[in-house]
């Protein structure tokens, strides 16, 4: 596909198709939701699109280099196959504006945040949303007394504490690259070490930003693979490596956990979601095993699911652990429908 525009006409054309379409006619679309990462401290909340919206995200461009202005591109090309239809922005960052200051500012010169917005911000966020609202339906929780952990595990992968419905702390940061080791970005590391590297590597810092987002996480430790199905086949054929990324994985998720039950003073329910927290019982209960000081036992049997929504702590636990599939889909189609 050359451009995004040929793709998107590619999608409208097999929605109108007449032998497997679901549409008669582009006339019967009253709306496109676009999911944006990147919302900065301007957007709280989905917004219908206009042209001071546009600019807004725009802006918002050296924050998120890899995805908003990809966002604006398939924002464009819809408004240029289907002018008329009203457009919604969806950002992964607004569920996270609920954070206090002394969780998103960061231990550097208030200068930067004042005329930079240097802070953090959090990503995931549809999900999160999504997510937590069902792990509370699911355990059975009041919203406004709940303490919520919900952890988004796929090749991205972040943690957010969730406080009476409202996101208080999340794992990512500025961008995406902060918090847990993934597939292929790092995670948090000493800031220090980029220097240490451009050193002895003669690396520029685009080059050591280009290894820590794409060639690091669980695919630098194991060389093996970012696929945790891959590290799983690897580790059981005796590649030591590759057991170490997925023990470093494990580890970081649970410590996350632990500082988030701190932060809300407690908490109600953890839920696992994204492809490797809905599909991977190893994982989930390799987390799990570190938090037996919370009361939590794992449901051997319940655990043993693939992408249900299923609560997999026994009965007597005092912290309940669930599975809940996340659906960013239906969460964007449904705030779209709401503002229009």
């Amino acid at each position: 596909m050359e451009t995004h525009e040929a793709a998107i006409k590619m999608v409208l054309d097999a929605l109108t198709d007449g032998n497997h379409g679901v549409i008669k006619s582009l006339d019967e679309i009253g709306a496109v939701g676009h999911r944006v990462v990147h919302g900065g401290e301007k957007f709280a909340s989905s917004t219908v699109i206009t042209e001071e919206v546009m600019k807004a995200i725009e802006e918002c461009n050296d924050l998120a280099p890899l995805h908003n202005p990809a966002n604006l591109i398939g924002i464009n090309a819809c408004k240029a196959l289907m002018p008329n239809v009203p457009m919604v922005a969806v950002f992964d960052t607004a569920f996270h504006q609920t954070m206090p200051a002394k969780a998103y500012l960061y231990g550097i010169p208030y200068e930067y945040y004042d005329k930079y917005k240097i802070r953090r911000y959090g990503f995931h966020g549809t999900s999160h949303s999504y997510v937590t609202d069902r792990a509370i339906r699911l355990a059975g929780l009041n919203v406004d007394k709940s303490k919520v952990i919900v952890c988004h595990l796929g090749n991205g992968a972040s943690v957010t504490a969730v406080l009476n419905g409202k996101s208080i702390d999340t794992s990512m940061g500025l961008t995406p690259l902060e918090g847990l080791i993934m597939g292929t970005r790092s995670g948090s590391i000493d800031p220090a070490i980029i220097e240490f590297i451009a050193h002895k590597e003669n690396l520029s810092i685009d080059e050591i930003m280009t290894i820590l987002n794409k060639k690091s996480g669980v695919f630098g430790i194991s060389g093996v693979s970012s696929d945790f199905r891959d590290l799983e086949s690897a580790a059981a054929e005796g590649n030591h490596r590759a057991e170490l990324a997925m023990e470093v994985f494990g580890y970081r998720v649970a410590k996350y956990i632990g500082s988030y039950a701190a932060a809300m003073n407690g908490v109600d329910v953890i839920a696992f979601t994204a492809g490797l927290g809905e599909n991977d019982k190893v994982m989930r209960k390799t987390i799990l095993s570190y938090l037996e000081f919370l009361g939590i036992t794992v449901n051997e049997d319940d655990n043993n699911t693939r992408g249900k929504e299923i609560i997999i702590s026994t009965a007597d636990s005092k912290v309940k652990a669930c599975v809940i599939p996340t659906n960013e889909e239906l969460a964007i189609a449904r705030e779209t429908v709401a503002l229009i």
